[in-house]
């Protein structure tokens, strides 16, 4: 059993059952919690995070007792302090106090484990210098929202104490004064052209590397869709995607959700690459290992001048040959 407290704590939990009766404590952890490595556990334990009915273990090689209870508690990752570095940023608007720039795929917002350099937020301390200090605090300065690392396109980026706090409030509590627009390829045609896609988006419990959508629990979620363009196969479609909310992986999840997942889509989609499509396209399709989601409109009330913000992230070049060769036009 697994649970996620606020601050991103998460909480492990194992009774243990009459084939576990004997067993060293190591492997019968192990073999209860998969997604851990047996080394993290045994790191974990030694630090005193795991409780054996009450009481803290420290030893891997404890015998273990039908109806154990254990309970090991995973603390959030330290944040290491992100170091400036010379990443050249496509910056769509700049002023004193925030700049939207084009993310690339491929670049992590934020450094964490195995992806401590390159990303982002290195990229913007070398941009804007130590104005970003302290701004949302040290793991994620003058960060207010996200992009997925494998998603490219407009993102804002607060500069200062003053902008952060009016963008971070405007992107939670005032969704109407935001507009947030995506270019998405999907399989298939949405039986409806424009539509509304409702559903609590949480953790999968068959999956937590995945967002699913949830009958219970979760967080509200809207998505409001148009189809483009699709093809006369009716195969694949160009659509429109409007966030009304904010939820990791929205559009991946909720296209999915409906049976129109995105093309090339490695967690929520489908791999096979149909025959029907010639052989340019087949070869493309092939190649494009990400999923087809490019975030083209950014628009927002400034939070200190009160004026509309409305940008426009260019397609990037390899989406733009994909969409050209589904023979999907804007």
């Amino acid at each position: 059993m697994t649970e996620e407290t606020d601050n991103q704590t998460e909480i492990l939990s194992h009774t243990a059952t009459a084939a576990d009766e004997g067993a060293r404590l190591d492997k019968v952890l192990a073999g209860a919690w998969p997604d851990q490595s047996r080394s993290r556990i045994k790191s974990l334990i030694e630090d005193g995070h795991l409780v054996q009915n009450d009481q803290t273990v420290l030893k891997m090689s404890a015998k273990v007792k039908q109806g154990d209870r254990f309970v090991l508690t995973i603390p959030p990752a330290e944040p290491a302090t992100p170091e400036p570095e010379d990443i050249k940023l496509d910056v769509l608007y700049e002023d004193d106090d925030l700049l939207v720039i084009n993310k690339p795929a491929g670049m992590v917002v934020h450094p964490a484990a195995g992806n401590e350099s390159g990303t982002l937020v290195n990229a913007l301390l070398g941009h804007c210098g130590d104005s970003l200090s302290g701004i949302g605090g040290v793991k994620r300065p003058g960060i207010v929202h996200r992009l997925d690392k494998d998603t490219s396109g407009a993102m804002v980026v607060a500069k200062n104490d003053v902008a952060h706090r009016g963008l971070s409030t405007l992107f939670s509590e005032d969704k109407e004064n935001i507009d947030r627009a995506y270019i998405a390829l999907v399989w298939g045609v949405p039986r409806q052209a424009e539509g509304e896609i409702e559903g609590n988006i949480g953790r999968s419990p068959r999956n937590r590397k995945k967002m699913t959508v949830l009958k219970s629990g979760g967080k509200y979620a809207l998505t409001r869709y148009k189809v483009l363009a699709k093809r006369d196969d009716s195969l694949a479609s160009l659509v429109e995607c409007r966030l009304a909310t904010g939820r990791t992986h929205q559009i991946r999840v909720h296209m999915s959700h409906i049976g129109h997942s995105l093309v090339c889509d490695p967690v929520y989609g489908r791999n096979k690459v149909s025959q029907k499509f010639n052989f340019e396209t087949q070869q493309l399709l092939n190649t494009f290992n990400k999923q087809a989601l490019h975030a083209r409109t950014l628009g927002f009330l400034h939070p200190t001048t009160g004026q509309y913000i409305s940008t426009q992230a260019p397609i990037p070049d390899d989406l733009a040959d994909l969409i050209r060769s589904l023979e999907l036009y804007l």
